[in-house]
């Protein structure tokens, strides 16, 4: 089983970004709201990715499919309602750890959240951020895309 270990923290003070990669995202849920499992379309630049995330917070499973721009936009329409649109910034931390850097557009803006993934659960939990990550969201289910994508910008 694939499982994803991570943790997902909102940006105290956002770093220069002119050495990270760069990618234009959109996705959008397939799943009902109150699903416990997510079902999501995403296009990063010019790819296409069906994934299936399951419940949890710094541990959960992750399955996820390279799909062509045609299965993708045969069900995009099926999101309406429930779509997510950011700049995500790829790039290395100080400790070798590489981070992901999500820049929301739309109703979403101005929101900024970094994510960190970890081999192990315990490492995950070890881990001192940096003095410009700001609070750690990881637990907290109204940070999770799919949840966003329905309910909007936290309050």
């Amino acid at each position: 089983m694939s499982t994803e270990i991570e943790r997902k923290f909102l940006i105290a003070d956002l770093p220069d970004l002119s050495a990270a990669q760069r990618a234009v995202v959109r996705q959008g849920y397939l799943t009902a709201p109150d699903d416990s499992t997510e079902l999501r379309l995403r296009q990063k630049n010019d790819t296409y990715f069906l994934t299936l995330k399951g419940r949890g917070g710094i541990v959960r499973v992750e399955r996820e499919v390279e799909i062509t721009a045609e299965q993708f936009e045969t069900f995009w329409p099926e999101t309406e309602g429930r779509r997510v649109e950011k700049e995500r910034y790829t790039g290395g931390l100080p400790d070798g750890r590489i981070f992901e850097l999500d820049v929301f557009l739309g109703e979403l803006a101005p929101l900024y959240l970094i994510e960190v993934e970890f081999a192990s659960e315990s490492e995950a939990f070890e881990y001192k951020p940096p003095a410009w990550f700001g609070a750690d969201v990881t637990e907290d289910n109204r940070y999770k895309n799919k949840m966003m994508a329905i309910n909007g910008l936290p309050s």
